[in-house]
């Protein structure tokens, strides 16, 4: 009888873990030496001078070897001793999370509601206009973004990588028209949206027989001809100069200047441009609750549940006798429509645009937005841009992170290294968003929502 191999003793947890953690630190020299490790700057002769940054190379390294170290050394043994999940038909749903789920967005709407007082009684006159504009503003446009694309990716599964096309559309269609023609914003906004998903049908004509991969190369060029339409027809978008004085928005016909007719001194205030930003706000608020409320009950509608047949299986789709054609057009038209209401304000808002606001970051940053939040999810989506983008205006104030790293060091400047990992760590612990269940749009006596391991994978 022959003898039997010797098995191997296992080895031990703390040398597995230093051979991991050398592993991911040359992996992470391999990353770093490009991005971080040299830098190019301009010299006083207008040369680019390359130079090192060696410390911070290093630091980065031995953080990612140190995280990696800490994971199979702490994290990986605990994640294994942990009781299996019970599954969701075994064990009804916490008391808690029942409350929070009903709870959650009546506290949401009535907190962004009364957000400026907060921020006025915490942070005076002053510090308020960063707060307001930076955060309240900049990630409310985002949200409403997230809104529309998820129409067309959430529910429809629609795969879009040119949606910031229709943002530029719906802001150079303002930014024009109130120029040349003199019409107010009020005037203006429902003509942008108009516009705006009259290139959404147009797109979606092309498109009718691409799913997939091909769909996101097609969109993907729709974005750039229009990114590049906008540089070259120099006559009318001015090229990369863009388009400045765009008109701003009134309160009723009052602007928000110094003057005598001014809002300040109509109503007996002392000027400060914080007023206007309020207004702003506000308005901006409203286009976003309009948004939810618009994509909610299309989905309750015949054609919202006709997006999400759409989404799970089109030949299934068409089996059924519902007219696919007509349904991804609406989808386009519809999502395209609400990123021109978006990209109207943003035009009144900055007073200037130009094609450099509208580059292919801006589609994909829309789209990691619902892909983190979860497609189809209103509250996920919000959740997600509030991360993404109040995250990145965070990084603006981190300046503490130079007495460590050294007076050079910009943390903004790593937003796309920290997002990409976001993007990792969000796929690997919930592949499905941050809100991965789903609640039908119709159901027979209760409703129920239906959690992430009873869906197929990449579907909605």
């Amino acid at each position: 009888m022959p003898a039997e191999a010797p098995t191997r003793a296992p080895q031990p947890l703390v040398f597995r873990a230093l051979k991991e953690a050398a592993v991911t630190g040359l992996l992470g020299v391999a990353l770093f030496l490009p991005l971080v490790a040299f830098t190019t700057v301009q010299s006083m002769r207008n040369e680019l001078v390359l130079e090192t940054r060696w410390g911070l190379f290093f630091a980065f390294v031995a953080v990612v070897a140190v995280l990696r170290f800490l994971h199979i050394l702490i994290v990986a043994p605990w994640l294994e001793r942990r009781p299996p999940k019970a599954t969701a038909t075994s064990a009804p749903a916490p008391r808690w999370r029942k409350a929070l789920s009903k709870w959650f967005a009546p506290f949401a709407i009535g907190f962004v509601t009364v957000y400026p007082p907060i921020v006025l009684a915490l942070t005076g006159w002053s510090g308020a206009l960063k707060w307001i504009d930076n955060f309240g503003i900049q990630i409310l446009i985002y949200v409403m973004l997230g809104w529309g694309l998820n129409i067309v990716v959430g529910l429809a599964g629609l795969l879009d990588l040119g949606y910031v096309a229709f943002y530029a559309v719906g802001a150079y269609s303002y930014a024009l028209l109130s120029k040349s023609l003199g019409f107010s914003f009020w005037m203006l906004l429902p003509l942008a949206g108009i516009l705006a998903a009259f290139w959404g049908i147009l797109l979606g004509f092309p498109v009718l027989r691409l799913r997939g991969d091909y769909l996101a190369l097609v969109t993907l060029a729709f974005g750039e001809i229009i990114r590049l339409v906008l540089i070259n027809w120099v006559d009318v978008t001015g090229g990369y100069a863009g388009i400045s004085g765009i008109p701003r928005p009134t309160f009723f016909g009052i602007p928000f200047n110094a003057n005598e007719d001014g809002f300040a001194a109509v109503f007996g205030l002392e000027f400060t441009p914080l007023y206007r930003t309020i207004f702003l706000y506000y308005v901006i608020l409203g286009l976003a609750l309009l948004t939810a409320f618009i994509t909610v009950r299309l989905r309750r509608l015949p054609v919202g549940r006709a997006w999400e047949a759409l989404r799970e299986d089109e030949i299934a789709c068409r089996s059924l006798g519902i007219n696919t054609t007509n349904t991804k057009l609406t989808a386009f038209a519809m999502g395209a429509m609400l990123a021109g209401f978006a990209g109207a304000f943003f035009a009144a808002r900055q007073g200037f645009i130009s094609p450099e606001s509208f580059t292919f970051i801006e589609s994909a940053t829309i789209l990691s937005i619902v892909v983190l939040g979860g497609m189809g999810s209103q509250i996920g989506v919000a959740i997600a841009a509030i991360l993404l983008v109040g995250g990145t205006e965070i990084m603006r104030e981190l300046d503490f992170l130079k007495q460590i790293f050294g007076n050079d060091f910009e943390p903004i400047r790593y937003r796309m290294l920290l997002f990409g990992l976001a993007m990792v760590l969000i796929m690997i612990w919930k592949p499905r968003g941050l809100i991965s269940t789903r609640e039908p749009t119709i159901f027979l006596e209760e409703r129920k929502a239906i959690p992430a391991d009873l869906l197929k994978e990449s579907r909605g």
